[in-house]
């Protein structure tokens, strides 16, 4: 009943339409937005037919004998139709199974799309990983909100936005890439040594592929920028995939203010909205400051999990 067919060029069109109408793929499954990294990683991705028609499909590259549902996205696994159902799923996990041991792969890790992301529940790539005797090996928690019953801010984050009113702090979206770049670079080598997982010409070139999809937030005073964030703007779902502010800004107020601005005025018809993660080190790991300013904006925890599985 179900056909495997590995993925090459002339599939995109096919892919990115089972992508728009799956229940619970995003934008990042997009080809235009996998590609954007594929000189780091050996493609491996799959389609999955049934009566001819791609109910399917899997981003996965590999590396040595390890396939990875994707290296280079922050979750991934089997992204589906509205269609198929449960006995559909297990047979594609039976098929792909089979062709990665033919092709030489000794073991899977996996990390399926959360819940949150999801239009139509998606988790029986779930029960297929527990058959398959998948152990889950990483467990990283992020902070969210749902809009219908989200939390009111602690008074931490209300003194902030306070702030941030009397000093004159004005919100507005933009293209200043460069700008924001500065200040995300700056924090990041000075606190934790480490860069942005994507370069500045890197984001650029995807906001140019996804201008309603990516979006940039600087907080300003006097026309100055203090702070700012990277939202990527899903259906039903917002998610924070970058947060920064200078010295001046945290000093102000800026980031309060910013996403009061988000979460209570310009995306409060959203339902979701996702900070992101707190944890490091396979979750091991959780960054207690960074997840109590979240925390403070009423995010509560939601997991991204990884899980791996031999072939046998």
């Amino acid at each position: 009943m179900i056909e495997l067919i590995r993925y090459t060029s002339e599939y995109k069109e096919r892919w990115n339409e089972l992508v728009t109408s799956s229940r619970n793929g995003t934008f990042l499954f997009y080809r235009e937005y996998l590609d954007y990294h594929s000189d780091r990683f050996t493609d491996c991705s799959f389609l999955f037919l049934k009566k001819g028609k791609v109910e399917a499909i899997i981003p996965g590259n590999r590396k040595n004998t390890t396939y990875y549902s994707h290296q280079g996205l922050t979750y991934g696994g089997l992204v589906v139709s509205p269609r198929i159902v449960t006995a559909d799923i297990l047979e594609i996990f039976t098929i792909f199974n089979k062709e990665l041991i033919n092709t030489g792969f000794s073991e899977v890790i996996y990390k399926p799309v959360p819940l949150i992301y999801h239009t139509i529940p998606s988790q029986e790539d779930i029960y297929a990983l527990y058959l398959c005797k998948a152990e889950k090996i990483s467990c990283h928690l992020s902070s969210t909100i749902f809009q219908k019953s989200k939390i009111r801010f602690i008074e931490s984050r209300k003194s902030g936005v306070r702030k941030g009113t009397r000093e004159g702090i004005n919100i507005s979206e933009g293209t200043d890439f460069e700008t924001f770049w500065n200040i995300l670079e700056s924090n990041l080598s000075n606190k934790f040594n480490i860069t942005p997982v994507h370069t500045l010409g890197e984001i650029k070139l995807l906001k140019s592929r996804f201008p309603e999809n990516i979006k940039l937030f600087i907080a300003y005073h006097k026309e100055i920028a203090l702070a700012g964030t990277v939202v990527y703007i899903m259906k039903d779902l917002i998610h924070v995939q970058y947060i920064s502010a200078n010295e001046t800004g945290k000093a102000l107020g800026a980031l309060d203010m910013l996403f009061d601005e988000l979460i209570n005025n310009i995306y409060d018809f959203i339902p979701v909205f996702d900070f992101g993660q707190s944890t490091e080190k396979s979750g091991h790991y959780l960054n207690e400051n960074l997840i109590f300013q979240k925390e403070g904006f009423g995010g509560r925890g939601v997991v991204y999990e990884t899980y791996r599985y031999s072939l046998q």
